[in-house]
């Protein structure tokens, strides 16, 4: 089980996170609302402090691939995490500016419909992540709620998607085992239900790490 934690807002929490046992950290990029938003810079400079093998995610919020593509330069993570649908042809643009670059798909889960987009994506990316956001409200929530969705719909996502599949959601050392139980994801992402008054809590970290891979 590989865990990703997400929302890390200094190299100390990023120790700590890969510490842990962290497979991944989150680094959230400006974002229309939502917990974890850091400068470029402090991506950047948290980014190159991790060791290999552990992944860097930047949460990019940008709406084309080529304002990705300048995200990703000013902070050079080795993966990137699209939060939200991107323009047909997206993926293409993506891969041939960023070779090597790995590219993770959000799939806001709210209905059936969503297992038609997630399909449907997980041709074109390296893996996916379903999150408990709604990106058609007024106001995007593109991550980071701290809800749980549907999981029966994961879990068909999981069954059937060709790519890896990571849960994000409302996840808490007190659900995670039933998460693994119910949906068979290839790995989890955690922000809030590690942290106490927004900072990453050893404690609470280490409960989620010894339930989820019991």
């Amino acid at each position: 089980m590989r865990i990703k934690v997400c929302c890390i807002s200094s190299v100390e929490e990023a120790r700590t996170a890969v510490g842990a046992g962290a497979s991944a950290l989150g680094l959230v990029g400006r974002m229309p609302s939502g917990p974890g938003v850091i400068g470029d810079e402090l991506i950047r400079t948290i980014a190159w402090s991790v060791p290999p093998p552990v992944a860097t995610f930047l949460l990019t919020s940008e709406p084309t691939a080529e304002a990705v593509i300048e995200h990703h330069r000013r902070v050079h993570t080795n993966t990137l995490q699209l939060v939200d649908a991107m323009p047909e042809g997206s993926y293409r643009v993506l891969r041939a500016a960023l070779p090597g670059i790995k590219l993770v798909q959000v799939i806001h889960v709210l209905d059936e419909v969503s297992l038609d987009e997630a399909l449907a994506a997980a041709e074109q990316v390296d893996a996916l992540l379903l999150d408990s956001g709604n990106p058609k409200l007024a106001v995007k929530e593109l991550g980071g709620t701290g809800r749980r969705h549907d999981w029966s719909i994961s879990r068909r996502i999981v069954e059937q998607s060709r790519v890896p599949v990571f849960l994000a959601g409302g996840l808490r050392p007190e659900n995670v085992r039933e998460a693994i139980d119910t949906v068979q994801p290839y790995g989890l992402d955690i922000c809030s239900g590690v942290r106490t008054d927004g900072k990453l809590d050893p404690e609470k970290l280490e409960r989620f790490f010894r339930q989820a891979l019991n």
